[in-house]
């Protein structure tokens, strides 16, 4: 089998992953904060590590300002709906993952102004121009996706940030494409708010999630309850991270999150990034060459996520997805990829795509298995009646 969906979630994880859950599970089983017994002080030794592990990531400046949450959905909506009230304005990419785009909806039923920016067609960047000449007397938050979970093209969120902090805007981040595959620097690029998910580039297990809260932000919490700490008050506590964790953390899945972090550490995140770009940049290569495939994203000269999309004339994206399953036990994502926003930027809407999203533990060996095969499928559109009969495109 040849899985290409870690856009998704990645998998494979590290093997460590497995037995820190395992392990946490047996011998850590504690509630983490919530007594002073020894296992719940060894689960709050785990999810205190792993917040500093996740600290040093992103180059936070204190380990406090990593709050754990749900998954990176579930960061955003603390980020955006802690921060914004009726009557504020937004700035944003027109690329979203839905997971941006649909909180930022509900919003602006409440009154908050959204400007949606397209990217440059050419290039699937957004310009730090067009970001700034959207910005008016009530703008509270630019907002961006660090790179398209459809293209791959990465953002120069730097740029980005250095306008929000000159205009003393709060700027955001959504990193679930970036975070532990691509280095980040939430001090340098002035980021202010930075939303990602443990399941994908950290390797850890899903249901996990972190927003980076910037000295800058004072959010209000979405939720309210125990925190194992202050108990003798009814209000919520204001100290960080305790304000945003009410309830009991998930961590188990907290601590597979470190023990990804501490593999990501040990290998060397450059040479994680070294090794997918080299993986993405051939499988780029090989798809340019073949008939009738139309490629998205991927432009000489700027950055790119191990994530590429594109389509084949003749077939739906989905009957491309399931011959590649069932003739060729290869494993990608198609359709809209919960993105819809971003194919409606760049003409691929409401079918989709093809997507291919390599990672660090996919071979160069299984990259040519696939470009074989999707070769065989664009050069062989009439001989494959048979796999052809059975698909049904998904609604």
């Amino acid at each position: 089998m040849i899985y290409l969906d870690h856009a998704a979630t990645s998998w494979p994880k590290p093997e460590s992953v497995y037995q820190t859950m395992d392990r946490f599970l047996r011998e850590k089983g504690g509630n983490p904060g919530r007594g002073s017994h020894s296992l719940a002080t060894a689960a709050t030794e785990t999810v205190e590590e792993t917040r500093r592990l996740v600290a040093r990531l992103i180059n936070a400046p204190e380990a406090k300002r990593v709050i754990f949450t749900l998954n990176c959905t579930d960061a955003l909506n603390l980020g955006l709906k802690g921060s914004l009230r009726p009557r504020d304005h937004v700035v944003t990419s027109s690329i979203g993952h839905n997971s941006l785009v649909r909180p930022l909806k509900k919003l602006e039923q409440q009154n908050v102004k959204i400007t949606r920016l397209p990217p440059s067609p050419e290039l699937g960047v957004l310009s730090a121009r067009d970001i700034e000449e959207a910005i008016t007397s009530d703008t509270k938050v630019v907002v961006v996706t660090h790179a398209s979970n459809v293209t791959g093209v990465i953002q120069p969120i730097d740029e980005y940030g250095a306008v929000a902090r000159r205009h003393n805007i709060i700027f955001m981040v959504d990193a679930a494409q970036t975070a532990g595959k691509h280095p980040i620097d939430v001090q340098a690029a002035n980021i202010d708010l930075l939303a990602f998910s443990g399941h994908k580039g950290p390797l850890g297990p899903p249901g996990t999630g972190v927003l980076y809260v910037g000295n800058r932000v004072n959010l209000d919490s979405l939720r309210e309850g125990g925190t194992g700490l202050y108990s003798e008050r009814e209000e919520q506590p204001d100290v960080l991270p305790y304000r945003y964790e009410s309830g009991t953390l998930n961590s188990v899945g907290i601590s597979g999150l470190g023990a990804g972090l501490k593999y990501i550490f040990t290998e060397g995140l450059e040479r994680i990034r070294a090794h997918e770009r080299s993986l993405i940049d051939r499988l780029i290569e090989g798809l340019s060459s073949m008939p009738g495939l139309i490629l998205y994203g991927g432009k000489e000269g700027y950055q790119q996520a191990p994530v590429t999309s594109f389509t084949i004339e003749g077939y739906e994206p989905g009957e491309v997805g399931a011959i590649l399953d069932q003739a060729f036990n290869i494993k990608v994502r198609t359709g809209l990829h919960c993105a819809a926003a971003a194919h409606k930027a760049i003409g691929t809407y409401p079918l989709g795509t093809i997507r291919l999203s390599p990672g660090y533990f996919n071979t160069v060996e299984e990259i040519e298995r696939t470009l074989q095969a999707l070769d065989k499928i664009a050069r062989s559109y009439k001989q494959l009646p048979q796999l052809r009969t059975g698909y049904k495109n998904p609604k």
